[in-house]
């Protein structure tokens, strides 16, 4: 029985599908402005291995997400310029460039983390007219009000709902915690649902409120609609969009459709950089483009997945470094199995295998918990190491089934043969590092540290075993 975590209800909830053996899923998407990062990848790797374990139990997965290629402001206070927009300024390219420009890289850098297509990928600026429809369709009921200035907001005063989602109360609701909130506002939290624009805007379009482009929020509410119908099984995103996105997405969705389309709400946990908020302000921002010259996107996927969805992931490069060394060591084991048979079987018979097969499973149907379903492959790949030299054909097709089923369709890793390379440690990290282990020897653990700090300054890390301490480049 699978059970999802409710972000509606804070908890865990058993999975029953609108129609028996479909779900549709919506994820928000990317805002093209800019190259994929960490944070992407974390977000759209919990959310791919959703949808193959949700495959993997045989059903047939409609997965819908939106490009958001115009309307995300830079803050929350429905004023600033459009990141694309913005960007589009900085680079000397148009709107249109920059959102393509930067769509094709998300793409290409997700391809490369062997994240699956969504069914449908939607640009936001090919539905503009659905959006314009869905606007007047919330001034009609009530909940929506057109300024002087041709900007159409959503008048939260009248929704006594909206909160419920984020519960947080109105009073708390600073809508202009970034910047200074729009002045012809009725309420400061009231939102966009069109913006009204200059002549000199390239991404515009004619309403009957004016020359304009739509509001970030109404576009997933839109596109939910169209693709997925008035009511839906999943939805998803970071807890970071969890208020104002989709608190505004859930109210706006609730007077157009009548109800409130999506039956879970699942948040991932966003990345920290040791144990630091990643964020370009703070300097500790990394594109995947730069992750990827230091390591691989099979061993960024594999390092994720050791964390919950919904936790957050505190990247540093000693834990990439391990992530490294541990899926080396998988490779191995699966070439040695592959090396032997390419055969699957049709069932799982060996008690062992059984054994596994039930815990990894029950890792995933609590809530897609992929560190535990690791900790179950790692012992299907011990059993390999132990009886890959077995004459028995039938064991080793079962085998193989499992590191196909589990290892490459839902954790979506692929195997390939690391490439061994013998690196010569410099005399001086060489020096640091015996240091630091006599001083752990004699329990100065401040010096030991003070020597591990250095080490890394020059490139390098320490991981300590039983057996001892190797040292490595980053």
């Amino acid at each position: 029985m699978l059970k999802i975590y409710n972000t509606f209800t804070r908890k865990k909830e058993e999975f029953k599908p609108i129609v028996d053996g479909m779900v549709g899923m919506y994820v928000c998407g990317p805002t093209v402005y800019g190259l994929p990062h960490l944070g992407h990848a974390k977000s759209y790797t919990n959310f791919d291995t959703v949808v193959r374990y949700l495959q993997y139990l045989g059903y047939k997965v409609k997965y819908v997400q939106n490009i958001t290629d115009v309307g995300h402001l830079v803050g929350d206070g429905d004023d600033g310029d459009d990141k694309i927009a913005k960007q589009a300024k900085l680079e000397k390219l148009d709107a249109y460039e920059i959102a393509y420009k930067y769509e094709v890289e998300h793409f290409k850098n997700m391809d490369l983390l062997n994240i699956l297509r969504p069914s449908i990928s939607c640009r936001a600026t090919g539905f503009i007219m659905e959006m314009i429809e869905t606007v007047q369709d919330i001034i009609d009921k009530g909940y929506g009000y057109v300024t002087k200035e041709g900007n159409v907001y959503f008048d939260v005063r009248k929704y006594p709902k909206y909160g419920q989602l984020s519960n947080r109360k109105l009073d708390n609701n600073v809508s202009g915690e970034r910047i200074e909130v729009a002045t012809d506002k009725k309420n400061p939290e009231d939102f966009a649902l069109w913006k009204a624009v200059g002549p000199e805007t390239l991404m515009q379009w004619k309403s009957p409120w004016g020359q304009g482009c739509p509001g970030w929020h109404i576009e997933c509410t839109v596109l939910g609609k169209k693709f997925l119908g008035e009511r839906f099984d999943i939805h998803g995103g970071g807890i970071d969009n969890i208020f104002p996105h989709h608190e505004c997405e859930c109210a706006q969705a609730d007077i157009v459709n009548g109800q409130i389309p999506m039956n879970f709400f699942m948040h991932n946990g966003l990345v920290t950089v040791d144990g630091v908020k990643m964020g370009k302000s703070l300097g500790n921002f990394i594109t995947l483009p730069d992750l990827f010259k230091r390591t691989t996107p099979e061993v960024v996927r594999f390092f994720i997945l050791q964390f919950h969805y919904r936790s957050a992931v505190d990247f540093s490069n000693e834990g990439l470094a391990l992530a490294g060394k541990q899926l080396a060591k998988i490779n191995e084991t699966v070439a040695m199995l592959r090396a032997k048979t390419n055969e699957y079987a049709d069932n799982i018979t060996n008690a062992e295998l059984v054994g596994i097969k039930d815990s990894f499973e029950a890792a995933m149907n609590e809530d897609f918990n992929t560190p535990v379903a690791i900790v179950e492959f790692n012992k299907l790949m011990k059993m390999i190491a132990r009886e890959v030299g077995s004459a028995d054909k039938a064991l080793l097709a079962e085998m193989n089934t499992l590191v196909h089923d589990f290892g490459e369709n839902v954790l979506g890793l692929r195997f390939v043969e690391v490439e061994k390379v013998e690196e010569t440690i410099p005399a001086n990290v060489k020096e640091l590092a015996e240091k630091r282990w006599q001083a752990k020897q004699e329990k100065n653990w401040a010096m030991a540290d003070s020597y591990r700090e250095e080490i890394k300054a020059l490139g390098y890390v320490i991981n300590d075993s039983k057996d001892g301490y190797t040292v490595e480049k980053l």
